[in-house]
């Protein structure tokens, strides 16, 4: 597998849900899954412990479950069949856990043999889809419920994006995100805000808080958490009480628990119960 370099600039090219942009963003999936898949390769990576619970050759395993996953509820919508309800969000970490598990006994090479053949089934189902289907057509993820097709890229370039990120720091390498995967995934980290606020135990915050993005796909959002509700809407934050500044990376990794980034400006015990608002994925 190769790479290609990805030129285009201007917000308007790191919009997932216009079909004009489409081959840009197959593009990058590309490019960051010959990453992925050149980690997962690699002699000595398969045995090293990325997490307590994981190794990288569970990562493999891993995108052989969220794949197939995928590939079956793409058919099932195709169809036109009933489709199982989502799990939602709050179970998707332990529901992942024990699908990797089940899939510990199958051989490293059977395993990538499968990864690669389900990864390029997918693409090709992306690359035939139509421009009315591209954000017209819904599939139902396994956590998310129904989503249309374009989202589907974005949440591969979640897992090879940050997983690829997650092994180079378990092998003490200094590499950050990269940043196409970090630019075209800024609008769906409020997406994931969304879907991970702990409804349990947050009811609402005092004030609203702003966050400034910057990087190619960048700006400015005001989320307000209102009962089991978190509201996102863009516009000037100058006048909140409290705002986050991140660059695209630090942003995503923020929100995927990788790290805790961002520079807090104003009140701070709002931004600390922010921040506390969210389970990690």
């Amino acid at each position: 597998m190769t790479t290609a370099e990805v030129t285009t600039s201007g917000p308007e090219q790191w919009n997932a849900f216009d079909y004009a942009n489409k081959e840009h963003l197959l593009q990058v999936v590309r490019n960051e899954s010959t990453t992925f898949f050149d980690l997962l390769n690699a002699p000595d990576n398969w045995d090293r412990q990325i997490t307590p619970e994981w190794k990288v050759g569970d990562l493999a395993g891993h995108m052989v479950d969220v794949i197939e996953g995928y590939l079956k509820a793409w058919d099932l919508a195709r169809a036109g069949a009933s489709e199982p309800p989502p799990y939602n969000l709050h179970v998707m970490k332990d529901t992942l856990h024990d699908h990797v598990q089940s899939l510990r006994s199958i051989p490293r090479d059977e395993l990538m043999r499968r990864l690669e053949g389900d990864f390029q089934e997918l693409m090709s189902r992306f690359e035939a889809t139509s421009e009315e289907e591209w954000a017209g057509f819904l599939v139902t993820h396994p956590y998310m419920g129904p989503v249309p097709i374009c989202c589907y890229p974005a949440f591969q370039l979640m897992d090879y994006g940050v997983h690829s990120w997650d092994v180079h720091e378990a092998r003490g390498e200094p590499r950050g995100l990269s940043p196409d995967v970090a630019d075209f995934l800024v609008p769906f980290c409020f997406i994931i805000m969304q879907g991970t606020l702990k409804t349990d135990t947050v009811t609402d915050l005092p004030h609203p808080v702003g966050f400034r993005i910057s990087g190619r796909n960048g700006g400015t959002s005001k989320v307000t958490i209102d009962g089991s509700m978190v509201a996102v809407e863009s516009g000037p934050v100058d006048a909140l009480e409290t705002v986050f500044e991140f660059d695209p990376a630090s942003f995503v990794l923020t929100t995927f628990g990788r790290i805790r980034a961002g520079t807090e400006y104003g009140n701070r015990e709002v931004a600390a119960q922010f921040r506390d608002a969210f389970f990690e994925t």
